[in-house]
C-alpha cells in the first residue's frame, strides 16, 4: 500500500479520488462493451467479405489462362491508382472506412485487344476493390483490439487496485483518526481531573 499522511486534508483527498474512480468505472465498462461488440460485427462483415472473394477467385479462375496472352497486359487497369477512405469514431477510437477504390482510366485500342478484356478488367477491378475493402477492415480490428485492450487495463487498474487501494487508505486515516480523537478524549479528561484535584486542594 503506498504511504499515506493521516490528516483530515488526506482523508478527504481519498474520497475524492475514490469518488472519481467510481464515477469513470461505468463509463470505461461501456466503452469496453462498446469496442466488443464492435469488432464483432466487424470480424462477421469480414468473414462475409471473405466469402464474397472466394466467389470471384472462382470466377477469375475460368478465365485467368487468357492473362497469359503475351500481347496482353491488364495489370495497369487492375491494381488501384487510390484507395479512398473516410474517418469513423467508434467509442473513441478513430476507424478509417473503405469508400472505394479508384483505378486508372481505360485508354486501350478497342480494336487490338481481345474481346474478353472489359470483363476481365472488371472482375479483377472488384476483386482489388474487395481486397483493398478487407485491408482495410483488417485495421479497424486491429486499432479496436489496441483500444479493447488499454481499456480493459484501465478497467483492471480502477476495480482491482485504484478502488481497492482508496478504500482501504480511507478505512486506516479513519482508525487513525478515531484513535487520536479517543486520546484527545482521554487526554482532556485526564487533564480536567488533575485541575479539579489541584484546585480542591487550594480551597480544602
Amino acid at each position: 500500500m503506498a504511504k499515506v499522511k493521516f490528516t483530515k486534508g488526506e482523508l478527504k483527498r481519498q474520497r475524492d479520488s475514490l469518488q472519481q474512480f467510481q464515477h469513470y468505472l461505468p463509463i470505461l465498462l461501456l466503452k469496453k462493451q462498446q469496442l466488443q461488440i464492435r469488432i464483432g460485427q466487424i470480424r462477421r462483415e469480414l468473414e462475409q467479405k471473405q466469402v464474397t472473394l472466394r466467389a470471384l477467385e472462382e470466377e477469375i479462375a475460368v478465365w485467368q489462362g487468357l492473362l497469359a496472352d503475351p500481347g496482353v497486359d491488364i495489370k495497369k487497369w487492375a491494381l488501384p491508382e487510390k484507395v479512398v477512405t473516410e474517418a469513423m469514431n467508434v467509442a473513441g477510437a478513430v476507424l478509417p472506412v473503405f469508400k472505394e477504390a479508384r483505378f486508372h482510366a481505360r485508354d486501350y485500342d478497342m480494336y487490338a485487344t481481345p474481346l474478353w478484356i472489359d470483363a476481365g478488367i472488371d472482375a479483377l477491378q472488384s476483386y482489388m476493390a474487395l481486397l483493398s475493402e478487407m485491408r482495410i477492415i483488417e485495421r479497424q480490428i486491429n486499432i479496436l483490439a489496441r483500444e479493447l485492450r488499454i481499456t480493459t487495463q484501465r478497467v483492471n487498474l480502477f476495480e482491482k487496485v485504484k478502488i481497492p487501494e482508496c478504500m482501504e487508505h480511507i478505512r486506516v486515516i479513519r482508525i487513525y483518526l478515531g484513535d487520536q480523537q479517543a486520546n484527545a478524549v482521554g487526554i482532556s479528561k485526564v487533564a480536567k481531573r488533575k485541575i479539579a484535584v489541584a484546585q480542591e486542594g487550594i480551597f480544602a
